[in-house]
């Protein structure tokens, strides 16, 4: 829609007249061309850009010319920034125009966007003097009209989606249970005194719990892990690291079947536990111990490890007493899955008595309510019975937001901002609330914050929409199915996104379908276009008088009339 403007031609073709005695004449457009035509609305601006062309002769020596563009509509006017335009011999700070030579000249123009506009005309304005004397010159008229779909953006925003804080609930959590029987040197015997430990204690103990509540507790198979310390012959290690595999793996059975519980045990075992030798002496305070992880860096061969390590004398000593003795060792790993309630049991127990639901529970059941009246009383019902928790507040400041009552919105989201400063789903949300009330540089400021919330783009996108950055705005929105994403596709010429999108919303209203007809006109489709905008006036009356004026539908003027 944008082409080079050129609001001012004083040029050629009985474009100025000039006076027989050298005074300034008046000015035409006759070849005046005007792009965009009609005008667009950027954001909350409307830009234009002047090119002047004086011709030979015209700017007298001693004349000066200062040009205000205006654009005048019903209830008002408004006016950009002059220029100044000078003879050869005036004394001041405009652009000099030579009087034998003429030449061309550019000015811009930007105008704050206001409703009234899209019925409007564009006018340059002349304070024009030839020495002292004021010359009387009539304002010009030299374009017509804005085109103000991007000033949609000020009602689409109220259908973004505001940022919900999540829950962590997990119907089934995995956990594990280890415990660790440790060995004498060249034994494989469970000694009575490690089977009193308080790991092979507590192992026993839960799956003493796995049988006593199988509905809340589920064991998915035990791991037994045997090992042998890195010293001595490689044959007898390994040797020695199955038999103390079998006798773990003969307790954890043992066990199993004192509860009657059937579930895989999976066994394996380490002839020569190095990786845990490695481990060990990188936790220890052995004063050499970067000498020794250097050894075992340098040598792969087992037997010439431990032959360069018992070389060490001064150290060896250390390890034989604080680190080969806890290598020689079983790992007994129960695996299980801690089971909550399912969503039926969840609704029930709130319908029964909510304050038996954890925090994480009331946030996830709110999430199964289909109804937003619903949601709400899961919200406030998590607020009472878990004050301190922000998300709740939050979640409820988004369901006001939605219902349109920003007041009551902005009261919670500063409930849930006291309790959690720092909360990216509040400052996300403060920046819709902001946004939607027409603030985007408080927007823009709550939104910094709002970073990791779900909803940061597309607040972000109508962040960008409001500001006219259509690009970015289509880019940030790309995932959404909103107005404000159809309308940023449609502004970004991506006809083709915009009907994708339009034709996802779920839950369309007034202006998802003026939106449609918007594109409809775009896209030369009157039949598609009349239909929509009499769903849209219906769902909306008030978007007959706006129809009526835009400019988007100037093509099919007739056809808009008859249908409104």
């Amino acid at each position: 829609m944008r082409k080079t403007i050129a609001f001012l031609s004083l040029a050629a073709m009985g474009a100025v007249v000039l006076s027989s005695c050298g005074k300034l004449g008046a000015l035409s457009a006759d070849n005046v061309k005007v792009t965009p035509t009609p005008l667009e609305a950027v954001g909350n601006e409307v830009p234009a850009t002047i090119s002047a062309t004086f011709p030979q002769k015209y700017m007298q020596k001693k004349a000066s010319v200062t040009v205000t563009p205006v654009l005048k509509f019903e209830g008002g006017e408004v006016t950009s920034a002059s220029s100044t335009f000078q003879g050869e011999k005036v004394q001041g700070n405009g652009t000099v125009v030579s009087y034998k030579a003429g030449g061309n000249y550019t000015m811009r123009a930007n105008f704050p966007y206001q409703e009234g506009m899209m019925k409007s005309d564009l006018y340059l304005r002349f304070d024009a003097r030839m020495g002292d004397k004021v010359v009387q010159l009539p304002d010009l008229k030299v374009g017509y009209g804005v085109i103000a779909t991007g000033d949609l953006a000020r009602y689409t925003v109220a259908g973004a989606n505001p940022a919900v804080a999540e829950d962590a609930y997990q119907r089934i959590i995995k956990q594990k249970q280890e415990a660790q029987i440790k060995y004498l040197v060249n034994q494989a015997n469970i000694r009575a005194s490690e089977l009193k430990s308080t790991s092979v204690q507590d192992f026993s103990r839960i799956l003493r719990e796995i049988n006593d509540n199988q509905e809340k507790l589920r064991l998915q198979n035990i791991e037994v892990s045997a090992y042998a310390s890195p010293e001595g012959r490689y044959d007898w290690n390994e040797q020695l690291a199955e038999k103390r595999q079998n006798s773990s793996a003969a307790y954890v059975n043992d066990q199993l079947k004192k509860n009657r519980i059937a579930t895989p045990v999976d066994t394996k075992f380490t002839a020569e536990d190095w990786d845990g030798f490695q481990q060990l002496v990188s936790e220890s305070n052995i004063q050499d111990k970067d000498v020794i992880l250097r050894v075992l860096s340098m040598y792969q061969d087992p037997a010439e490890r431990e032959a360069q390590i018992r070389n060490m004398s001064v150290v060896y000593d250390e390890l034989a007493k604080g680190i080969l003795p806890e290598l020689r060792r079983a790992r007994l790993i129960a695996n299980y899955d801690v089971i909550g309630r399912s969503d039926e049991q969840i609704q029930a127990q709130f319908q029964a008595d909510a304050t038996q639901l954890s925090i994480e529970e009331l946030l996830y059941g709110a999430k199964l309510q289909e109804e937003d009246l619903q949601k709400q009383q899961w919200y406030e019902k998590a607020t009472q019975v878990y004050p301190g928790d922000a998300r709740a507040y939050n979640n409820l400041a988004g369901l006001f937001f939605k219902n349109g009552d920003l007041s009551t919105a902005h009261n919670y989201l500063q409930k849930a901002r006291s309790l959690n400063p720092n909360n990216a789903e509040v400052a996300t949300n403060e920046a819709l609330i902001a946004l939607t009330q027409g603030n985007v540089n408080d927007a823009e400021a709550a939104l910094a914050k709002g970073a990791g919330s779900a909803a940061y783009k597309e607040v972000l996108g109508n962040i960008n929409l409001a500001k006219g950055n259509y690009a970015a705005a289509a880019s940030n929105l790309a995932d959404s199915y909103t107005n404000s994403a159809a309308l940023a596709s449609i502004l970004n010429k991506d006809y083709a996104k915009a009907k994708v999108i339009l034709a996802e919303i779920k839950n369309p209203d007034a202006y998802t379908h003026y939106l449609t007809a918007v594109l409809a006109a775009r896209t030369n489709e009157p039949n598609t276009l009349t239909e929509n905008l009499k769903k849209a006036v219906a769902l909306n009356p008030a978007l007959a008088k706006r129809a009526a004026q835009d400019l988007e539908f100037a093509k099919y003027a007739a056809q808009v009339a008859s249908s409104l």
